[in-house]
């Protein structure tokens, strides 16, 4: 499919802190896709229109069942990230007949729109994108996980710089989660656990580096998803923050993924597979790319035809080894531990 021949993409906080770098690497993957940025600060998204080209700003009401937009408004997908408490953009979606991306969901999160779309299961794709780095570590865990015949425990470490902050979406995310379930969603000796015990929501764990690190569990999607897809009875993913005075000279903020895979070769023997993946960009970089390769796969821009109506996480919509190849080309450095 042309993205010339698409309706416009509305991005819902298209010119926050995520949403900038998800439609500037929209953008770059295609020239032609016409984007409106939604938003309460239609000056800030105009100027990013004008940056990004064949974009415009459009006013968002989200207390409005039409989101403020005019009657014949019409799109070819609508990409939410923030977090919508009313549910209006995912109806809107839905009464559109449109895919729906949902970006800002906790995994204690998702039960409404669960069950709106268990109302409306034919009206549109609905992706969860809650995911670590938008999906893109799931993903890439699993391409990883390929190389085992079975999975038995899969542990994935993360390492922020102090200084790589959000955007006031990313803020509003965290303030809901320390107030609203602030134990993490662990699988642990193939049970699902919401962590309140010390020795289940931390882990030390290496970093590319060989620094150890003191991690703490997040309830992030992540976790539901790689132990429905590969069954292991393990599964868990701890952030740790890294003090800005540890940087070398010049060096600005960046961030790295360890992901550690313990099975089953198809020879028998039990592995120990660990990958990392370092990144000199902010989070809301490989955020914002994640995002961009859901909406061009949902589209059918690339990988076959546009997905039709169901609901679906990362792994029911992307190719894992394209995603990681798309990875490297943006500069990630991965390799194999």
């Amino acid at each position: 499919m042309n993205a010339s021949n698409l309706k416009p993409v509305l991005v819902i906080g298209g010119s926050g802190v995520v949403g900038r770098r998800a439609v500037k690497a929209l953008r770059e993957l295609h020239p032609e896709l016409v984007l409106h940025l939604g938003g309460r600060d239609v000056n800030k998204a105009a100027a990013l229109a004008r940056e990004l080209g064949r974009a415009e700003a459009v006013r968002i009401d989200l207390e409005r069942e039409d989101l403020g937009l005019p009657p014949d408004a019409a799109f070819s997908a609508v990409v939410v990230l923030l977090k919508d408490d009313s549910l209006r953009t995912m109806k809107y979606a839905q009464g559109k007949g449109v895919p729906y991306v949902s970006f800002s969901d906790f995994v204690f999160d998702i039960g409404p729109e669960v069950a709106l779309h268990i109302q409306h299961p034919t009206a549109s794709p609905v992706l969860f994108l809650g995911h670590f780095l938008g999906g893109t570590v799931a993903l890439a865990t699993l391409q990883f996980a390929r190389e085992l015949k079975k999975v038995h425990a899969i542990q994935i470490g993360a390492v922020f710089d102090e200084d790589d902050v959000g955007g006031p979406a990313a803020n509003g995310d965290m303030e809901r989660l320390t107030k609203g379930v602030p134990s993490p969603l662990i699988r642990k000796d193939g049970k699902f656990l919401w962590a309140t015990a010390e020795e289940d929501v931390t882990r030390t764990f290496q970093g590319a580096d060989g620094t150890h690190w003191q991690g703490r569990a997040y309830p992030l999607l992540d976790v539901a998803t790689l132990a429905a897809v590969t069954d292991a009875s393990t599964v868990r993913l701890d952030f740790a923050l890294r003090a800005a005075s540890s940087r070398k000279p010049g060096e600005g903020p960046g961030h790295e993924v360890v992901i550690e895979l313990t099975g089953e070769l198809p020879d028998g023997t039990t592995a120990h597979v660990r990958h990392t993946l370092v990144d000199g960009d902010v989070h809301s970089g490989l955020s914002g790319k994640g995002v961009a390769l859901a909406v061009e796969r949902l589209l059918g821009l690339v990988g076959g035809a546009p997905v039709g109506p169901g609901l679906y996480s990362p792994e029911g919509v992307l190719d894992s080894a394209h995603v990681v190849e798309r990875l490297k080309a943006w500069g990630t450095r991965i390799q194999r531990a």
